[in-house]
């Protein structure tokens, strides 16, 4: 990285001492090779993301780079923003987390025409591999989907009425979770989806929105589909809020594996939960390093995500975020 220093005289007068201190501090980060990256987050108002940030962090530490991170607090307008921010600031790479897929054109053309290079993580955006962004770092959503309606089909004997949590709108994750969903239950004309609604990836939000559910469609309800699990563990507290039993009355099934979900596994209220880990910074920054050394990049590299129940929750609960 080109560093540019700028000196400014105070009356006409530069201290050596200042100035041989400054030179020695540029020499010593161009040695290590640092870069700055800049991590372009949509929000932290959950579990996840505040994970999948702290991955970030602690990578970047550990390999010595500098990290610019900022928060779109939820809004698609703002990350556009965020991420021309740290085009005119000179970053030398970009990680974006997009909060929705269509949107952010405008500020993956900013990154292209400063030459920074834009790699995605955990969601996809409009655009192309190789031209409008380097390559995209997640797991398979459509497979999730599928996975999480493979086994409540074997858990309900193929007959369920289901209740759909879904992610943000216009996210490539929620679009592909409810596809593979739908395809997977689609060999079971005894599974029907009975009402299907948006959470936004949120506890409270998740909790509302089943709390409403319950009053329209009450009994009808055998089966919950979450699209993370902070909705289903808001789901599970309007549950038992309405004197259902989450886990024997309805079977509830989620995605993303964190702490507080495998520990709801543990006491029988959830079902299952298939992984999507928000630990990105290894492969991010190892990734970063391909780039910079020229190495051709794949267009989507895919993370194998494990899948936990009652057979195996307590074994990795000590490790989950």
């Amino acid at each position: 990285m080109t560093l540019f220093w700028r000196f400014r005289s105070t009356a006409g007068l530069l201290l050596p001492a200042m100035l041989a201190l400054a030179l020695a501090s540029c020499r010593k980060q161009e040695e290590a090779g640092s870069l700055v990256v800049g991590f372009s987050q949509m929000e932290h108002n959950n579990p996840w993301r505040l994970a999948q940030t702290a991955s970030m962090k602690d990578e970047a530490a550990k390999r010595k780079y500098e990290l610019v991170v900022t928060d779109a607090q939820g809004q698609t307008s703002k990350q556009v923003s965020d991420v021309e921010d740290l085009v005119a600031r000179g970053v030398d790479l970009i990680v974006l987390a997009p909060r929705e897929y269509e949107g952010l054109e405008p500020a993956l053309q900013a990154a292209k025409e400063a030459k920074i290079p834009v790699i995605l993580v955990d969601r996809e955006t409009a655009g192309k591999a190789g031209e409008d962004y380097v390559t995209f770092l997640g797991s398979n959503f459509v497979e999730q989907g599928e996975r999480a309606g493979e086994w409540l089909a074997k858990e309900t004997g193929g007959k369920a009425g289901i209740v759909e949590l879904t992610g943000t709108p216009g996210s490539s994750v929620a679009m592909d979770r409810a596809k593979g969903f739908r395809q997977a239950i689609a060999k079971h004309p005894g599974m029907q989806i009975v009402a299907s609604q948006t959470g936004d990836f949120s506890r409270a939000n998740g909790q509302s929105v089943m709390q409403n559910i319950i009053q329209s469609k009450g009994k009808e309800i055998t089966a919950i589909y979450a699209h993370n699990d902070e909705m289903a563990l808001g789901a599970i507290e309007a549950l038992k809020a309405a004197g259902m039993k989450p886990g024997t009355d309805v079977k509830v099934v989620s995605i993303d594996g964190e702490r507080a979900a495998l520990e709801a596994i543990q006491r029988g209220e959830l079902g299952a939960s298939i992984e999507s880990n928000p630990r990105f910074g290894p492969l991010a920054f190892e990734t970063i390093e391909k780039v910079r050394r020229g190495e051709k990049v794949p267009p989507k590299i895919l993370i194998e995500d494990r899948f936990f129940d009652r057979s195996n929750a307590a074994q990795f609960v000590a490790e989950a975020y």
